[in-house]
């Protein structure tokens, strides 16, 4: 099949199925034209960069996971030490975004937010102390 039913079938756009090819995620065969040839394998390839995007991995690790998905000797215990290491990164951002969201909610609470020159949230931004 070609990329344009390629993309389709795999949900994917063309431009990310080129870029996948790029940065050898994906090797499509080639028909005699010298257009890509899209098979089940490479739709199967597809589906499962999407669903590993979709969950948060970066490329390299989708790299890594792709060698173990089509390593017939792969041990799941590696593919499960790249989840647990995926996890505990997540669990690090969303700690990091509920501190982020609580300093916010200081810099708001903090504001008069009418019409005075004076802003607390510019003078903690910028180091100053505010009396409030």
């Amino acid at each position: 099949m070609n990329i344009s039913q390629a993309a389709q079938r795999s949900g994917l756009t063309a431009k990310a199925l080129r870029y996948y090819e790029s940065i050898d995620l994906l090797s499509p065969g080639r028909s005699e034209n010298g257009y890509r040839d899209y098979n089940e394998r490479d739709l199967d390839t597809l589906r499962f960069i999407q669903r590993a995007r979709a969950v948060g991995f970066a490329i390299d690790e989708v790299r890594d996971l792709l060698e173990l998905h089509h390593n017939p000797a792969r041990r799941s215990h590696d593919a499960k030490l790249l989840v647990q290491e995926k996890l505990v990164h997540v669990e690090d951002q969303l700690r990091n975004l509920r501190e982020m969201r609580s300093t916010l909610r200081s810099l708001a609470d903090s504001c008069a937010g009418d019409e005075s020159p004076e802003c607390a949230i510019l003078d903690s931004l910028s180091g100053g102390e505010h009396d409030g």
